[in-house]
């Protein structure tokens, strides 16, 4: 008995002593990521409310709506491939993200005239706008919303409406992400402990692309893509805005696209898991001034081409 009570007693501590060094480990890397948001951006108040953003870079103005789970932090991240081309990239944090409020109407229509009241903030006439995933319904309705202020527009990975068979949603959920996104999604500490303890799960569902196609990328992009799944972290502080965008792209309509007048590139991956592919290839079907770059594999991400993609939209800019 004194043995088997000695036994149990052991076992309670090293269970004690692991929660205590996963503990550890995790504010370790919280505070970083804490910190890393609480920095480099700054909040103007618009007649569309309150909006945080961030600049970086010099040139003709670019501004970058980034897709769920991002933040101004997500398109700073994406503007390390065009300040370097001479752009001035303006990132902002959508409706619910961050430290941008979500008000009563958070649609696509209410965030695109949200884009415009940044750009009269910043005294930026007209700016070609790149929209990210779940960023493009908003960005389609700046174009049509506010031509005048849009010089061109970039479509990757869109979240964007395709007629499918049977009345089928445009956007797919790969399989996980509705479990992952009523827990991970949640918690700081268990999106943490999700991509530390089953990463190719998080990437999979979350990332919607197909981890062996990340196993088999170059150093650099296997690099980008974990870092792509840092950077949601803390994911408390979008937790609104990825409610508002699952709401917003479970019930995508057809917009005009006849009606966008600018010079538009689409791109998207057959193997993208969220079904961006289709949507893509629609919209620059209709749009008069849009072509369409399609990949076979490389899902959400573009694993695989992100140097190309990146060449691309540059040359689209320019």
């Amino acid at each position: 008995m004194a043995r088997s009570k000695l036994k149990a007693a052991v076992a309670l501590l090293a269970v004690a002593a692991l929660c205590v060094l996963v503990h550890l480990r995790y504010q370790r890397e919280i505070g970083p990521a804490r910190a890393r948001i609480a920095t480099g951006s700054t909040v103007v108040d618009t007649p569309c409310g309150a909006i945080e953003y961030a600049v970086d870079g010099d040139g003709p103005a670019v501004l970058v709506v980034h897709g769920a789970g991002g933040g101004h932090d997500q398109g700073m991240d994406i503007s390390k491939a065009f300040v370097p081309r001479g752009f001035r990239v303006i990132a902002m944090s959508r409706f619910g993200y961050l430290r941008t409020p979500l008000p009563a109407d958070a649609s696509a229509a209410a965030q695109a005239d949200a884009h415009a009241c940044l750009l009269d903030a910043l005294d930026i006439p007209r700016a070609a706008v790149i929209g990210v995933s779940a960023g493009a319904p908003s960005s389609m309705q700046l174009a049509l919303r506010h031509p005048e202020r849009t010089a061109a527009l970039v479509l990757l990975v869109p979240a964007a409406y395709v007629p499918r068979p049977g009345s089928a949603p445009p956007m797919r959920t790969p399989a996980g992400t509705d479990f992952l996104f009523e827990t991970a999604l949640k918690s700081d500490f268990v999106f943490w402990a999700g991509i530390r303890l089953a990463r190719p799960t998080m990437i999979r569902a979350i990332l919607a692309t197909p981890p062996e196609v990340v196993a088999g990328a170059s150093a650099d992009e296997q690099a980008s893509v974990a870092q792509t799944l840092d950077h949601i972290l803390p994911v408390s502080p979008r937790r609104l805005g990825l409610l508002n965008d699952a709401a917003v792209t479970s019930s995508l309509p057809r917009y005009e696209l006849e009606r966008i007048a600018v010079p538009t590139l689409a791109i998207s991956a057959a193997d993208d898991l969220y079904g961006t592919f289709d949507g893509a290839r629609y919209s620059a079907a209709h749009i008069p001034r849009a072509r369409f770059i399609g990949y076979p594999n490389g899902g959400h991400l573009l694993v695989g081409h992100q140097q190309e993609v990146a060449a691309e939209i540059a040359a689209l800019l320019q």
